[in-house]
């Protein structure tokens, strides 16, 4: 094959997925459309029977073109979510036209490259309006900047699949006032990032905020005496690590990228799999339609009587709603106390989640809602 031949064959790979890109807008503009008549005839805005059906007609019409199995479902599965992540959006925006805007000025933590901000990107791409980045120091100075109106939206790390829940956003819940109006998974990928020309044999001092340390314990332990310095947040580890010789930072390669440092190890975290849950907060909360899969998040305080945890959790299954997250912390300043944070599977328009917290305030010294808002993890359906 000459070189002439191979470039007019990259040609029409590039042709191809120019027209793949046409072909995707086109399929995005009419599941839009189609989201009219969920919204007119209050139809799920997900079928995952359809979407099984689909896929499996699409996987058998595949391999009749030599494609393979895996493949085909992997690149629908996207799309698919794609889709229906959209369509939720847009019904959202219908509900709340004047709270979700043109501009959406987000606080986070950290600044470019940060996991943060990737989230950050993620949940507001399928938002329509310009995003306004706001770089905060810590997770106290974003709800201040959300509870004052200099930012419409915060965005918090709430729990990780390898180093569990993150307890300072827990405990800030208590007291600020803000309302949780969504959340955004985003995959987490830690590398060891040094200045370039430097070698892991050279390291002798580690920066990162104590959420990295945690999720790559087992690493670091393999790495024997090295200093651990943690930081307010992975911007400053990655700037420690850039103006300090003979010394890492642990965060994304792109975080790396930014900043000048270049990636000498991957793959730190305890496990492959590596996610970080985050909870979108502003001051007022969203109307979130019955159409959506919705959770809650609360805080409630049980009396202090033998039983009353278990009685106030039996509300839950005689109401017929799933928890799924039960998290006690304890009160500052009262010894001994514990408030509880749940999660459940409902919304708040429901009769039967009204009555529930009803009933619930008899089990109870107080129960705070901190926000009725639309999931966001889509379970794939099954067809392989």
């Amino acid at each position: 094959m000459t070189e002439n031949t191979l470039n007019a064959l990259r040609r029409d790979i590039n042709e191809i997925d120019s027209d793949l890109m046409v072909l995707l807008a086109k399929r995005r503009r009419i599941s839009h459309s189609v989201l009219e008549y969920k919204i007119t005839n209050n139809k799920p805005i997900r079928d995952e029977e359809r979407e099984q059906v689909l896929l499996e007609k699409l996987i058998s019409y595949g391999k009749s073109l030599g494609l393979d199995a895996f493949y085909i479902n992997s690149v629908f599965q996207t799309i698919l979510e794609d889709s229906v992540l959209n369509q939720q959006a847009l019904l959202q925006k219908s509900l709340n036209p004047e709270a979700l805007g043109d501009t959406h000025r987000v606080a986070y933590l950290g600044g470019q490259g940060s996991y943060s901000q990737l989230a950050c990107h993620k949940y507001f791409s399928r938002r329509p309006g310009k995003v306004v980045e706001l770089g905060c120091p810590s997770f106290d100075k974003i709800t201040e900047q959300v509870e004052r109106g200099q930012a419409d939206y915060g965005l918090l790390p709430i729990e990780n699949t390898s180093s569990g829940s993150i307890n300072e956003v827990f405990d800030l819940l208590q007291h600020a006032q803000v309302s949780i109006v969504g959340e955004v998974t985003q995959t987490v990928e830690h590398c060891l990032l040094t200045n370039p020309g430097t070698e892991l044999k050279d390291v002798n001092k580690i920066f990162a905020h104590h959420q990295p340390f945690a999720q790559c314990s087992r690493f670091l332990q393999g790495l024997g005496d090295i200093q651990h310095e943690a930081c307010d947040s992975t911007s400053s580890a990655l700037q420690s690590a850039l103006d300090t010789p003979q010394s890492a930072a642990i965060a994304s390669a792109q975080a790396g990228k930014n900043i000048g440092l270049e990636v000498i190890k991957t793959g730190l975290a305890n496990q492959a799999e590596n996610h970080s849950r985050f909870i979108v907060v502003a001051r007022e909360s969203l109307q979130v339609s019955t159409q959506l899969p919705t959770k809650i998040s609360l805080i409630m305080a049980t009396k202090q009587q033998v039983g009353s945890l278990a009685d106030a959790l039996m509300v839950f299954k005689c109401h017929n709603i799933n928890m799924v997250k039960l998290e006690s912390r304890p009160v500052p300043g009262n010894p001994w106390e514990e408030v509880f944070y749940v999660d459940l599977l409902a919304n708040t328009a429901e009769k039967r989640v009204q009555e529930a917290m009803e009933q619930l305030k008899e089990h109870t010294q107080f129960v705070r809602v901190l926000g009725c808002y639309q999931s966001e993890s889509l379970q794939a359906v099954d067809v392989l």
